[in-house]
């Protein structure tokens, strides 16, 4: 500046340098303009990596601590003459090579055929080779050092965010950090042929992102995929049917209901079959109670041995497979109380299947007496949201029945908190987007289970929630 209001000329070159000085030292961030379409400004975008951004001599040494020791940090210098060390950032999966491992080197050097540690694992990996990867093309190289981005196939026990260095002088660099999933979507196999293809394509998709999970829902059965947001998944889907050939369809999960009761009630259950040689006796009465926290448990209150000892596990096993199929739509039960209080035996005819079988009636006759209500999921939610929109937010959670909880600020963000249906989170994610334009995110898990509204209840069981 002083040059240029001194009327002296100022160079391309001394004007580089300062902006160079300037974007390593946090103090100037470059702005360029430009277009995917037809390539507009990629070459000047190029050239401002290079010549404004640090290279891997401008940077500080990168901290890692001992696998045996967190507590002893570690430096490692970006030069060839340090022992190596490098990032596992990113995996890829390719149609011909299988898994492709990008590496980013901080210290050291490398050959084609060498053999690298992973703290991680604790587990030896070969190198067998070692290619730099173009937009269009591979191209294989004998080694790789500090300072480069390489790329390596067919590692067997390594993970992204994992670190590989010199057994001799191990070190483990500071992992990669994922945020958690935000939304879900239940997926299926559109044919049973797709069934072990999409088993595949969605375990290939998990193990090269990491924001993108995969499990089986234990409750329903499903296979549920999760993602940072719907468009996300959209994508996941679609390399589904482009990469792997698999169509899929695509729904909602299923929402883990449960069933309660509201008052004690007492009944009994008899299984009594007589078919012309040995038959069937169980005879029990149960009181069963509402209890909190939303646990089972099971008393013995017989005295004077009117059922013996041996048959009475049988019932406490009938119990327990009938509390997984409530009396209103057949989900499990929580937080009863279960004592057995009388009953008889034939000496005979008595078995363990006679009992477990008049347990399991017994119970359900005690559900039907005892005020049967359905549960829904609970979960707590948090959103971080501008100032601006906290009346939007607030708004669209109370319209989904949820109860604000709280309120905080963190920097100029306001931070609503609450507890919401799961039910009602679905689909929160793009609405969220679209009220705060974009500038709002949320987090949730699950926090408890809650009676349902008696209207939602029915339409629930009637099959059209």
């Amino acid at each position: 500046m002083t040059l240029y209001l001194e009327g002296k000329p100022v160079s391309s070159e001394l004007i580089r340098k300062t902006m160079r000085e300037a974007v390593i030292a946090l103090k100037v961030v470059p702005v360029l303009c430009g277009s995917a379409f037809k390539n507009k400004c990629v070459e000047p975008l190029l050239d401002a990596v290079v010549n404004y951004l640090p290279s891997p001599l401008d940077i500080p040494p990168v901290k890692g601590v001992s696998p045996t020791n967190p507590d002893e940090v570690i430096e490692r210098h970006s030069s060839v003459d340090e022992p190596f060390a490098a990032l596992a950032f990113k995996v890829a999966v390719d149609p011909f090579l299988g898994k492709l491992f990008f590496l980013r080197v901080y210290s050291g050097k490398l050959e084609k055929g060498s053999v690298l540690y992973n703290p991680a694992t604790g587990q030896r990996e070969r190198i067998g080779r070692i290619m730099r990867m173009h937009s269009n093309k591979r191209e294989d190289i004998d080694s790789m050092e500090a300072g480069m981005i390489a790329a390596v196939p067919s590692l067997k026990n390594t993970k992204t965010g994992d670190t590989l260095c010199d057994e001799a002088n191990p070190i483990v660099l500071g992992s990669l950090e994922f945020p958690e999933p935000v939304i879900s979507l239940a997926v299926e196999p559109a044919t049973q042929n797709d069934k072990v293809k999409l088993s595949k394509g969605l375990m290939a998709l998990a193990d090269e992102d990491p924001t993108f999970k995969v499990h089986t829902d234990e409750e329903s059965g499903q296979t549920v995929i999760s993602g940072m947001g719907e468009l996300h998944l959209e994508i996941i889907v679609d390399r589904l049917k482009r990469e792997f050939g698999v169509d899929v369809k695509v729904g909602n999960p299923q929402v883990a209901y449960r069933e309660a009761i509201r008052k004690p009630a007492r009944a009994e259950g008899k299984y009594i079959r007589q078919s012309g040689g040995r038959g069937q006796y169980g005879h029990v009465v149960f009181e069963i109670e509402p209890l909190e926290g939303g646990k089972y448990e099971f008393e013995d209150k017989i005295v004077g041995g009117v059922i013996p000892k041996e048959f009475i596990a049988a019932v406490e096993k009938g119990l327990e497979e009938a509390i997984q199929s409530g009396v209103l739509g057949g989900y499990p039960v929580i937080g009863v109380k279960v004592a057995l209080v009388d009953g008889s035996y034939h000496e005979v005819d008595s078995s363990e299947m006679a009992f477990k079988i008049a347990a399991s009636m017994g119970f359900k006759d005690a559900m039907k007496k005892a005020d049967p209500v359905l549960m829904e999921p609970v979960m707590s939610v948090e959103v971080v949201t501008p100032e601006d929109y906290v009346g939007d937010v607030i708004g669209d959670l109370s319209a989904r029945r949820g109860r604000i909880d709280g309120m905080d600020m963190r920097a100029n963000a306001r931070i609503i908190r609450a507890f919401v249906t799961l039910v009602g989170m679905f689909g929160y994610a793009t609405d969220l987007r679209s009220k705060t334009s974009g500038r709002a995110n949320y987090s949730m898990q699950f926090d408890h289970y809650e009676q349902t509204p008696a209207e939602v209840s029915e339409k629930i069981l009637q099959g059209r929630i």
